[in-house]
């Protein structure tokens, strides 16, 4: 029986003051894959980076615990090394960093919080080269300076081989279908199809139906106005799709 991964309880969170989440409650099993869709400004994004500890939202009031553990006031940091990764929806540049460089001392300061030895340039090359082949990345990414004109697909994908390097227990992907061609959002379901596990979850955070043909969700949540008001199977993306939010907002 899949145990609970991540329990998120009566949540309340300002940002300046003003009120973003109003009591949001989920809880999703290890193994399951969970979309959250609504209309702009309703809350999703905000949940993605809460969840992930982003220090410019305030947590009034709630918790969010992860695999039994509460970690409501957690840093990024500690959350990142438990399990927990956020993927961008626009991954920014980094000048002057390889790849190579970005990847393996994110992977190191993991290894060291565990006590597990840390990798030299040489070793880390031997096992982002079988990372990379997973996914289906070319090799010359680790080359080049992080994000740095990268396509938007590349950029996503660069995402993905991160959660995979990192092992991350919780990915959460916040709109990553955004700018991406059918060609791209197929390569990168694939991707992601790829990397699940009976061990891992998924939070994929959008607006579209069209990821949710190729990455299947066990539910579909709706936001509103920092809440979560319907939750429904992966049938709920076509229904939204045909009849838009208002047809389920109307009958909360």
């Amino acid at each position: 029986m899949n145990y609970n991964l991540i329990e998120i309880n009566d949540l309340h969170v300002n940002i300046n003051n003003i009120p973003i989440l109003q009591g949001v409650n989920l809880c999703i099993k290890a193994g399951e894959i969970h979309a959250i869709m609504g209309k702009n400004g309703s809350g999703k994004s905000t949940l993605a980076k809460v969840i992930a500890g982003h220090p410019n939202y305030n947590i009034t009031q709630g918790n969010i615990k992860f695999n039994g553990e509460n970690i409501t006031y957690m840093t990024p940091e500690e959350r990142a090394i438990k399990g927990i990764f956020l993927a961008f929806q626009y991954p920014i540049e980094i000048p002057g960093v390889s790849n190579a460089d970005f990847l393996r001392l994110a992977y190191n300061a993991k290894q060291k919080a565990y006590k597990k030895a840390e990798l030299d340039p040489l070793s880390f090359f031997e096992l982002i080269n079988k990372q990379i082949h997973k996914i289906d990345i070319n090799p010359q990414f680790l080359s080049r300076n992080v994000n740095e004109g990268f396509s938007g697909g590349e950029k996503k994908k660069n995402e993905i081989l991160q959660m995979v390097l990192l092992d991350s227990k919780l990915g959460i992907l916040d709109e990553i279908d955004s700018g991406l061609d059918i060609d791209a959002l197929k390569n990168i379901s694939i991707n992601i199809n790829s990397i699940l596990t009976k061990e891992k979850s998924i939070i994929i955070i959008t607006h579209y139906q069209r990821i949710l043909d190729y990455i299947v969700p066990n539910y579909i949540h709706i936001m509103e106005e920092g809440k979560i008001i319907y939750t429904g199977n992966a049938d709920t993306a076509k229904q939204l799709e045909t009849h838009g939010y208002k047809s389920i907002i109307q009958n909360k």
